[in-house]
């Protein structure tokens, strides 16, 4: 390095032999001493004058109570922050002392930034909180269900910690399913993005490809400072657990624990064991659900029929035997059919009747037509009493066919072409009960189509209040034998 040459107090001349420099000459020898001295620094301090440049670099002060450190961030460095700094945030910046020579002055170009102390990494979350809550990120009409027993179960976390081994435990002691393993980096750097790419691609699998879509999806991570949680506070993490359409259980670190993938997920868990408990119901508990079920099912069924019984035999006894119900109506339809028969033949009889009184008063009015226009008139009155007589002939037959259709569709041939029968003795009386016949009886038995003969068998039933005791004696201390 070149030596910078010195003037007495007392001298008033340069010494000529030292070299003389160049400003810009001067400035690279300070700029490489520095950058030699100072190859890797961290520097902790409060963010100060914070500006954003056109082109994407980021230049700011880091000040505390004793001095001011310009310092600048690339805009590459700048692009791969985890957060972005404000005015305020006290942070470790890592990077390398450098000078600007245009305004001699020297300053830190920074390589990395992170928050420093616990306050603000809360004051950061609780920002970035508010900013998705405005979002709409953490509405509960968001919420999805959590499927009562899924078929495939997809874990997001480290393969190599506890907690994948802690899920698997509880799954398999409560209700084993299928699991879908997604390894990831839980803490550090990359590890934001890893897990939003997991939860990504697990709903990016479409049903019936080679591995199976998990039903629900469990985020999990054991405990840690707040420093180790901070990559499920990052915004791509808590975006990812809020687009995600397959149910997303997260559970982060202890109970005392929260982070914002929490409030993004649609079921919070306060451990990873407890995750695998909300994601499966108890095996054994749902099978004597299920038992308990169906007992009480086959009770109420048993109930139900029993009732339906009761129903369908209080109803029989109110309707009585349907063989007399059938008897009795056929009475009834006999006794109406004759009767429409005695009434179609009167109402022919009045028809004619009446026809004969019509006639008759025409007649005479004849006879009194004077002799000029005698027969004119005679003609007229012959038509128009021919015409009458048609119309009421003709009237008075309508009914009568009516009257007689009527009757045959109520006659008891109508039943007898249903499979009744109607059965009469030698002396064409009906028979209308087993108690009026006897052995040896000749029956005439009437179907629809034709008539057949028949000969009653056996006995008889007994006549309701004929029968007696055997051995009982009339009260007069009589031999009275048998009936039948």
């Amino acid at each position: 390095m070149s030596q910078i040459s010195r003037q007495s107090p007392g001298e008033g001349a340069l010494e000529t032999n030292r070299p003389i420099l160049t400003v810009g000459e001067l400035s690279n020898a300070l700029k490489r001493t520095i950058e030699a001295a100072f190859g890797r620094v961290q520097v902790r301090g409060e963010v100060s004058g914070l500006k954003r440049a056109a082109s994407g670099h980021v230049y700011f002060l880091l000040k505390d109570a004793d001095a001011v450190l310009e310092a600048v961030c690339w805009r590459g460095v700048a692009a791969s922050l985890s957060f972005k700094p404000e005015d305020g945030m006290e942070v470790v910046l890592s990077g390398r002392i450098s000078t600007y020579a245009q305004r001699s002055k020297y300053q830190i170009v920074v390589e990395g930034i992170e928050l420093a102390g616990e306050g603000a990494l809360l004051k950061l979350i609780e920002e970035r909180k508010k900013l998705l809550a405005a979002e709409g990120l953490f509405d509960e009409a968001r919420k999805k269900p959590i499927p009562y027993l899924p078929d495939v179960i997809g874990v997001v976390t480290s393969p190599t910690g506890a907690v994948i081994r802690d899920i698997l435990h509880r799954l398999n002691a409560r209700f084993p399913r299928h699991v879908l393993l997604w390894p990831v980096l839980v803490q550090g750097e990359g590890a934001a993005e890893a897990i939003a790419a997991a939860i990504e691609g697990f709903n990016r699998i479409e049903a019936g490809a080679g591995a199976p879509r998990p039903d629900v999806l469990i985020v999990a991570r054991g405990g840690g400072s707040l420093e180790d949680l901070m990559a499920f506070n990052e915004e791509i993490v808590v975006r990812a657990a809020a687009a995600s359409d397959i149910p997303l259980i997260s559970a982060i670190g202890h109970e005392t624990d929260v982070t914002l993938i929490d409030f993004a997920a649609d079921v919070r868990a306060p451990t990873p064991s407890a995750a695998a408990e909300m994601a499966v119901p108890v095996r054994i508990e749902l099978l004597a659900r299920i038992m308990d079920e169906g007992t009480r099912l086959l009770g109420a069924m048993n109930r139900t029929l029993a009732d339906w019984a009761a129903r369908i035999e209080g109803l029989a006894r109110i309707m009585g035997d349907p063989a007399r119900v059938v008897e009795e109506a056929a009475q009834r339809l006999d006794d109406k059919a004759e009767r429409l028969r005695y009434a179609a033949a009167n109402g022919l009889a009045r028809a004619r009747a009446e026809l004969d009184a019509v006639a008759a008063a025409l007649r005479p009015k004849a006879l009194y037509v004077s002799i000029d226009h005698g027969g004119d008139v005679a003609q007229g009155f012959a038509e128009r009493l021919d015409g009458a007589t048609r119309r009421i002939v003709a009237d008075a037959g309508m009914r009568l066919d009516n009257a007689a259709n009527l009757l045959e569709s109520i006659s008891y041939r109508r039943v007898l072409e249903r499979g009744y029968v109607v059965a009469r003795d030698r002396a064409e009386v009906p028979v209308a009960s087993a108690g009026a016949t006897r052995p040896g009886m000749a029956l005439s038995l009437e179907f629809h189509d034709a008539r057949v003969g028949a000969t009653v068998a056996g006995k008889p039933p007994p006549k309701p209040g004929a029968a007696k005791r055997a051995g009982a004696k009339p009260a007069d201390g009589g031999e009275q034998g048998s009936l039948l």
